[in-house]
């Protein structure tokens, strides 16, 4: 004859273990966030542009944020970088459930638009 089985008790979630998200995960969000930031603002960003590039600490659940961009110029540089910061902030806030008290900005590199053709009178030489 056997032994009727017993279920364990049941144990709330929260005491169940942990979830850790992983210092790279949290800074493909944030460069994904960037990139949206970005691409709102200016359409597609600058043609040849590098992507944004995110490093990023993760102390207990809060992340620090580094974000390294390539911005048109000229353009509203603090404006994009503001755009930049609460986007990523908001994701990595909604996504990895993290607060971010801050997001730090390196512009790495500014491109001028393409010279267009010359303007005003061209001398042909024979």
């Amino acid at each position: 004859m056997s032994t009727p089985r017993t279920t364990p008790p049941r144990v709330a979630a929260a005491e169940r273990g942990a979830t850790r998200i992983a210092d790279r995960v949290v800074a493909k969000i944030a460069a994904q966030a960037a990139r949206e930031a970005l691409a709102a603002r200016s359409g597609a960003g600058p043609a040849d542009a590098a992507p944004p590039h995110a490093t990023v600490t993760v102390h207990h659940d809060i992340a620090r944020v580094r974000i390294s961009l390539e911005l048109d110029y000229p353009s509203d540089l603090a404006a994009q970088c503001a755009a930049v910061r609460e986007r990523v902030a908001d994701r990595v806030e909604a996504y990895a459930a993290m607060a971010v008290p801050e997001v730090d900005i390196d512009i790495e590199h500014l491109h001028a638009p393409p010279a267009g053709p010359a303007t005003g009178r061209v001398r042909r030489l024979r």
